[in-house]
């Protein structure tokens, strides 16, 4: 029998101590710490090892337990970054998806699968209102905004058998930085991403965009894409859809539009989003705002064939013999991706268990937890907010005072300290140069009690910082 061989029943001994151990985590969460007490000295001792010849068996089980205190837990106090909270039916979605094993590579090596994406696709965009679009899940934002813009290259400036021509692609100051990186990667270059400020409410300013267009094209330059943002991650500010979109017909450019972060709202509050539908491509994180395990990311499009023109070179290993269109079809056709996980398993059981009226019930949770936090902020005289509160992120600071000089430094040892006290886990931001302490709400375990500790957290390590004598961890503010 092959070494790897495993028994039914050692199967499901293993995957009950898997689910016990899962459970308890859950079970754990609200008394957990929102980062754990670790460095990089006790994460290095704990695991790294030469990797055994002999295997463990189910002794190899015991370090999970370190694993697991060594993490950071998905606590309802954790406020930072952009990051969903690990629905737990989708998690268990996730082990039956791994040990089905499916490559969802075209219809005839995933049947189940890529008809289950494909509906889920397409149902996901009727809900926000894209009727007709299509798409695929991918691993995150950062792919699905680099496909985006691999299809708008494809559609106005042909590229993928000649190479790259210079084609400018515009977007806000507060926009992702994975636009950037897929300049570079599309070999446009970043000197060809037109960057327009963004104005005190962090948006896209369409007068603005007009006018950068009308100054390229005079100098001789090819406009090629607007990437508007739907809920920027700083921020969380929405561009003027509507009216980007505008402009983008007029001047017959691509539209994507960065909802990676925020357009998922529009499940819960459409009337934010108008003009969504008018996009070319869209990114969204069903991982952010649907609260999905890792990874989960979706590109929608309008058009399947600028994604054909884009992604579609196959080798004969691969072509289909069907004639049946639902069975000739291969994600690889509309896809960077040739190996694909049967991701849609754990966002189509999630959406199933609870239907979407709980999800939307959620998200306007979030919603509602950043507006009591921003009211808390601005009740509180040592806080200011820095930025309005579009969506669910929350940027502000503790006002320095005469004893510290420079306000950004003071706010970060506050918010090194917030970290390390251990009770909520807040990022950081820059605005208009500027400092943030942030926090971002797409947690479904987040409950109002959980947000009422944010400003006291802050205010007690502002203290802290402060001390009787100079300021902690801040010598020189």
């Amino acid at each position: 029998m092959n070494a790897l061989h495993l028994s039914v029943a050692e199967f499901r001994s293993l995957a009950a101590r898997m689910t016990d151990l899962s459970a308890d985590l859950l079970a754990g969460l609200d008394g957990a710490r929102a980062f754990p007490e670790v460095s990089g000295a006790h994460t290095t001792r704990a695991f790294v090892a030469p990797l055994p010849e002999e295997g463990l068996g189910a002794a190899a089980l015991d370090a999970l337990g370190e694993v697991l205190a060594l993490s950071r837990a998905p606590t309802p106090r954790f406020y930072g970054y952009v990051l969903g909270s690990g629905e737990p039916v989708a998690a268990l979605a996730d082990l039956l998806a791994s040990v089905l094993n499916q490559n969802v590579t075209a219809w005839r090596s995933a049947p189940a699968a890529v008809t289950i994406e494909r509906h889920l696709v397409e149902s996901i965009g009727g809900a926000l209102g894209c009727d007709g679009f299509t798409g695929s899940l991918c691993g995150g934002g950062s792919m699905a905004n680099l496909m985006g813009l691999a299809m708008a290259r494809e559609t106005r400036l042909p590229a993928n058998e000649a190479g790259a021509r210079p084609g400018i692609v515009y977007a806000s100051s507060e926009a992702h930085m994975s636009i950037g990186k897929a300049m570079a990667l599309l070999g446009l270059g970043r000197e060809s991403l037109s960057l327009i400020d963004a104005g005190d409410d962090y948006r896209l300013d369409p007068e603005a965009l007009r006018a950068a267009v009308a100054a390229d094209r005079a100098a001789g330059r090819t406009p090629l894409a607007v990437v508007a943002t739907a809920g920027t991650v700083n921020s969380g500010a929405i561009d003027p859809l509507a009216d980007i979109a505008s402009v983008c017909r007029e001047q017959e450019l691509w539209l994507h539009v960065d909802g990676a972060y925020g357009a998922l709202a529009a499940l819960a509050i459409p009337e934010a989003f108008r003009g969504l539908a008018a996009a070319d491509s869209l990114s969204l994180d069903p991982h952010k705002w649907l609260y999905q395990p890792l990874d989960c990311g979706l590109l929608l499009y309008r058009s399947q064939d600028a994604a054909r023109r884009a992604f579609s070179f196959t080798g004969d290993y691969a072509k289909s013999l069907a004639s049946d269109p639902v069975e000739a079809f291969a994600f690889f056709d509309e896809s960077v991706e040739l190996s694909r996980r049967f991701r849609a398993l754990k966002l189509w059981l999630s959406l199933r268990y609870h239907g979407l009226a709980a999800f939307r019930s959620a998200i306007r949770a979030d919603l509602d937890h950043a507006r009591n936090l921003a009211a808390a902020v601005s009740r509180a005289g040592e806080l200011e907010l820095l930025a309005p509160v579009g969506l669910s992120a929350v940027c502000f600071r503790c006002r320095p005072g005469e004893r510290h000089r420079d306000a950004d430094r003071f706010n970060a040892a506050v918010l090194r300290r917030v970290i390390e006290r251990g009770r909520v886990y807040l990022s950081n931001a820059t605005l208009k140069g500027r400092f943030a302490l942030r926090a971002c709400f797409v947690n479904h375990r987040t409950t109002d009690r959980d947000v009422a500790e944010i400003v006291p957290e802050v205010l007690q390590a502002a203290r802290e910082v402060s001390g009787p004598g100079p300021p902690r961890n801040c010598a020189s503010c």
